[in-house]
């Protein structure tokens, strides 16, 4: 295993915003869940709610997927049960799939599936699992409809719950690992993969081959039902072998700054040509996509647990992701490590979207307890202000701390890197439970009364970038405060001292990089403990 040390990458946000208002104050924690056992262990399943009960259908009961085409994903670990759990009275009740029919059965036992509640109907694309039917593994072609509240009540009282389920087969719903969203009347089915056979690390021509496939696209559909009958209808995409070939990664409902709703993609495997995860990150709504410009999500690359907190009131986007697998992380000293296994990891992180649509990212100073959250799930507690997208509205929770929701479920790894030395024992499926708990603290009054525009917010820019001999830097101090800005060199050691002052507003400088080797070099700009920093390439 290598790792590489990063020096000069941290991740800050400034809590300023313009037009007077200070955004709100906020810490993220979560607490254990005590005394349920019986919970079930699962991970990559597929969740639904209603009446305060979850349903949990189809994952996987192991841990990570072996190397080895025979161990991986092997058919006797696919969840066979339908589960509804109370976390408040902890209990729990179970059904078999095996009353519904073999397309059913085989389908909803499948994992990484992906799927999307609207009002009590869940519906479910895709998934990957043995095939009984087809004597393989393979990515199923369905949707399937399932009726929350009415499945719920079947489990719970013991019966038949086989008139709730419809299903409906098309070629847009082969896809596994990608995920679903929802807005005005049409679902957006964003990226993931085709994958028939087994699963083998030497590639497809090695032993067992296999077919992979990814979508390289969003693919836009509607759902209609007539008199009980679906179809598929609508049915386009767009398409994009480079920035929508991903699959496993985090997709965040988003209310952007210009009060339009629609989705983030975030990071995501692999890169074309290398076993890397995507940095990038890329917006969608009703009208289209993009990639967000000069961004890279660093600490966050494989699907787990997450949610959406909105601030309306300084229009500000927050995502957090809770654990999962990621190729940085910081150390207990705050340094940044690079691991091109991408490990399971124990940071919750956060990306903020300001209202001028620029993003930061940052470590959260809570922590998941181990190695958890990949395949996890966040379950929203819908006493609390979410919309119908489930983004929480944080202006209308009380100052103090609120339970938000709950972390269920994911893979539990006994230690980071697992994957070349699995046997089978190191990982497996959790049935952990977590409280999610937001505190909001008075605010603090960080911004001057006189402060202006949303532009405002600490920022920099480098260019040209790459740079030959000199490169303009221009910043922007939000308040009256003492600044500085300086280079430092991969290995964190100071370059160069660029500037130093006090004051407030845009600011223009000039580095001479003439006597300054090729290479890698980080420019640091810092105000009363507040930090960007910007990757700039010296090429002579």
């Amino acid at each position: 295993m290598k790792k590489y040390l990063i020096i000069g990458i941290l991740l800050y946000w400034a809590t300023w915003l313009g037009a007077q208002t200070t955004p709100e104050q906020f810490t993220v924690s979560i607490e254990k869940v005590q005394q349920f056992s019986n919970a079930p262990a699962l991970h990559s399943f597929v969740i639904g709610q209603a009446n305060d009960k979850w349903l949990l259908i189809g994952g996987r009961k192991d841990g990570l997927h072996r190397r080895q085409p025979w161990a991986a994903f092997q058919a006797t670990d696919n969840n066979v049960t339908v589960y509804v759990v109370d976390v408040q009275t902890k209990q729990v009740w179970s059904a078999a799939l095996s009353s519904l029919g073999t397309s059913y059965q085989e389908q909803l036992q499948s994992t990484n599936m992906n799927f999307k509640q609207v009002d009590s109907l869940l519906y479910i694309v895709g998934g990957y699992g043995y095939s009984a039917t087809s004597v393989d593994h393979i990515t199923y072609p369905y949707i399937t409809v399932v009726n929350v509240p009415q499945v719920i009540d079947a489990v719970v009282n013991g019966t038949s719950f086989t008139s709730h389920f419809r299903q409906v087969q098309h070629s847009f719903m082969e896809v596994t690992g990608g995920q679903l969203g929802y807005l005005d009347g049409t679902f957006y089915l964003a990226g993931g993969q085709k994958f028939i056979g087994r699963y083998n690390p030497m590639g497809p021509t090695h032993g067992p081959g296999f077919i992979q496939e990814y979508t390289n696209a969003i693919r836009k559909f509607k759902i209609v039902d007539n008199a009980g009958t679906l179809s598929v209808q609508q049915a386009t995409e767009w398409y994009d072998s480079l920035n929508l070939h991903r699959r496993d990664y985090n997709m965040v409902p988003q209310i952007f700054p210009n009060g339009e709703t629609g989705f983030t993609i975030f990071s995501g495997v692999f890169q074309y040509g290398q076993d890397l995860p995507w940095l990038n990150t890329v917006n969608v709504d009703t009208g289209g996509y993009a990639v967000v410009p000069q961004f890279d999500q660093m600490l966050t690359q494989y699907h787990s647990a997450k949610m959406g907190i909105h601030d309306a009131s300084a229009n500000i986007m927050h995502s957090i992701f809770f654990g999962g697998m990621s190729r940085y992380h910081f150390d207990s000293t705050g340094t940044m490590w690079d691991d091109p296994n991408v490990p399971f990891v124990k940071t919750i992180s956060q990306v903020t979207r300001f209202s001028n649509d620029s993003l930061m990212e940052y470590e959260l100073t809570a922590k998941m307890p181990g190695f958890l959250g990949s395949g996890a799930e966040f379950f929203p507690l819908h006493t609390v202000a979410y919309d119908d997208q489930e983004i929480l509205d944080l202006n209308n929770l009380p100052t103090g701390k609120t339970l938000v929701g709950h972390i269920y479920g994911g893979i539990e790894s006994s230690q980071e890197n697992i994957f070349f030395i699995n046997t089978g024992v190191e990982s497996w499926a959790s049935n952990a439970i977590f409280e999610v708990y937001i505190e909001k603290t008075v605010n603090t009054a960080l911004v001057e009364p006189d402060a202006v525009e949303s532009k405002d917010v600490l920022l920099m820019t480098v260019f040209p970038n790459p740079v030959k001999d000199q490169a303009k830097i221009s910043f922007s101090v939000p308040y009256y405060s003492n600044y500085q800005l300086t280079v430092i060199n991969s290995a964190g050691k100071l370059v160069k001292k660029v500037a130093k002052g006090e004051g407030k507003g845009q600011f223009i400088t000039t580095i001479d990089t003439k006597r300054m080797a090729d290479g890698i070099y980080f420019v640091v700009l810092e105000n009363d403990g507040f930090r960007r920093v910007e990757k700039i390439s010296v090429q002579k």
